[in-house]
């Protein structure tokens, strides 16, 4: 069975009339957004290469993706969009091919087992963009069966071109285009796969304020653990009440006016009750005479 392919078109008069077209797209309001590829490597981040690995280490991807590469390098792909889910492309070839390649979601139990595996590995929202943290997180993230990649089984691609292959050259292109565009917005990684970036530090926080809200009594010792911690029984009594501040400070004078009798004046109450018992004392010993 023959196909009827259109006839070979130079790279300049493609990019022409790509251009010209991007350009009436771009009039209709649609944000054109090109893959732009300068120098030999098409992904030079954490991010780009490890969605370039993972593309490679499909086999049933092999045999195409080569001619992929060079597509993307050259700038065929003239229009790319990654929304959640979802790229849709404008590939310029021998004709202007359309490109939709569906993306499977994160299965939210697998997405929190891997938060949970990368807890306390991600510091900042900044630091997991820019691909710095531990080797370890980055192998978990990266694993083909349940890592945050998709796998080929969850991919599903389309193109407007005549080649049967599952896989033609213009969906190659675009696979090499993700990566290249993941290198700047590396959040569309996330965005593609339904499930939202800062979840892989909300187990992290947790931890940490977990800790902040233990009660004192757990994070401190009582007397008496101190005293086993250290093999000691500690010393229990009551100290004295400290002295009153004005005595303190002048403690002679409040000696001397404690010990003259003269000038402690007792209550009126007191001295009444003096003077009756003395009177009973008198007549108890004229009536003994």
């Amino acid at each position: 069975m023959f196909y009827d392919y259109p006839p070979y078109v130079p790279v300049a008069e493609r990019r022409k009339k790509a251009a010209a077209e991007m350009a009436k797209l771009a009039k209709k309001g649609h944000p054109v957004s090109p893959v732009v590829i300068t120098g030999r490597a098409i992904a030079t981040t954490v991010w780009g290469q490890a969605w370039c690995t993972q593309m490679e280490a499909y086999s049933d991807y092999a045999s195409r993706l080569p001619r992929g590469r060079t597509y993307a390098r050259n700038g065929s792909v003239v229009d790319l969009q990654i929304t959640p889910g979802k790229i849709d492309a404008h590939v310029s070839g021998s004709m202007m091919y359309r490109v939709a390649i569906t993306v499977a979601p994160l299965a939210k139990p697998a997405w929190q087992k891997l938060c949970g595996e990368c807890a306390g590995g991600i510091d900042s929202l900044i630091e997991l963009l820019q691909g710095r943290f531990a080797a370890g997180v980055m192998e978990r993230l990266c694993r083909q069966d349940n890592g945050l990649f998709p796998t080929s089984k969850q991919i599903k691609l389309r193109c407007s071109c005549p080649d049967g292959a599952y896989l033609c050259k213009h969906l190659a292109a675009v696979l090499y285009g993700i990566g290249a565009r993941l290198d700047h917005q590396p959040e569309l990684l996330f965005t593609l796969r339904q499930v939202v970036a800062t979840d892989l530090l909300a187990k992290a926080r947790t931890g940490l304020a977990t800790a902040e809200k233990t009660p004192a009594s757990e994070r401190t010792l009582a007397a008496d653990d101190v005293g086993a911690l250290f093999g000691l029984e500690m010393d229990q009594r009551v100290p004295p009440p400290a002295e009153a501040p004005d005595r303190a400070k002048k403690p002679g004078k409040a000696r001397a006016k404690t010990a003259t009798p003269s000038r402690v004046t007792p209550p009126a109450n007191t001295r009444s009750t003096a003077t009756t018992a003395a009177k009973k004392a008198v007549k108890k010993s004229i009536k003994r005479r």
